[in-house]
């Protein structure tokens, strides 16, 4: 069990499996000890499914509150929210569409019917509308969870290494073209850096040198460049440990 108030900056699980019952705990154990309302920001990808899956299982499922939380997305591949590809789709099909979460605090990222970058600037409106103000306080954090992975190249969220997103600092969300085949839309540092608590999910062996770059505050690497207002949290598996 991970204890909320002491919480390492670093910790490393035996498995997989171990590392999402453990974050899932740890993050049930966060929400359950707050009484107002949340904002939790989902990471997208393959590695924080088991995670989301263990959310819905009953043993977490029962305890979380549910209807005080908000779910946010820090990126979104530009397909429809049905796509196999779609970040939404894994994390509805993974635990949103099995727990009592109310339908008004799901906020997807829209990505029909618009272009890329309008789809970027209404995701910006829909988070300052439920920020309620047009610039971040570091003294309110916008999110109280970030999750985040990184990849391989050691971007994180859809901040690809070499790309102009990296460099932006007023707007909240970027449509990010050329990096990978499909449009994405990404949350920007600041608004990813606005979160009382941001986790790291990683695991496997192919992250193991990427991850020690990152942790060593590496600047070739984007996810390096994620400095929450508040806690930073590496929670990573054995085989994608450092060392």
């Amino acid at each position: 069990m991970i204890d909320v108030a002491v919480s390492p900056e670093h910790c490393t699980f035996a498995s997989p499996k171990a590392l999402a019952d453990g974050v899932a705990e740890w993050l049930c154990t966060l929400a359950v000890a707050n009484e107002r309302e949340l904002a939790i920001c989902l990471s997208g990808g393959s590695t924080p499914r088991p995670l989301y899956e263990r959310l819905a299982e009953h043993v977490v499922a029962s305890h979380f509150p549910w209807g005080r939380v908000h779910w946010f997305w820090g990126d979104e591949r530009f397909v429809p929210l049905d796509h196999p590809d779609s970040n939404y789709r894994m994390a509805h099909n993974a635990f949103l569409a099995h727990v009592p979460v109310p339908r008004a605090h799901i906020h997807p990222i829209q990505t029909e019917g618009l272009s890329p970058t309008d789809a970027a600037a209404a995701y910006e409106a829909t988070l300052k509308r439920f920020y309620g103000a047009n610039q971040l306080d570091s003294r309110r954090p916008l999110f109280d969870v970030t999750l985040l992975g990184i990849g391989e190249n050691g971007h994180t969220a859809s901040l690809f290494p070499g790309d102009c997103a990296l460099d932006e600092r007023q707007r909240w969300a970027l449509a990010v073209r050329g990096a990978t085949p499909e449009a994405r839309i990404t949350l920007t540092y600041p608004v990813l850096n606005s979160s009382r608590d941001v986790a790291f999910i990683v695991t496997g062996p192919g992250k193991r040198r990427i991850l020690a770059r990152a942790e060593a505050g590496d600047p070739m690497v984007p996810a390096a460049g994620i400095c929450p207002v508040g806690r930073l949290h590496w929670f990573a598996d054995r085989a994608a440990a450092p060392g």
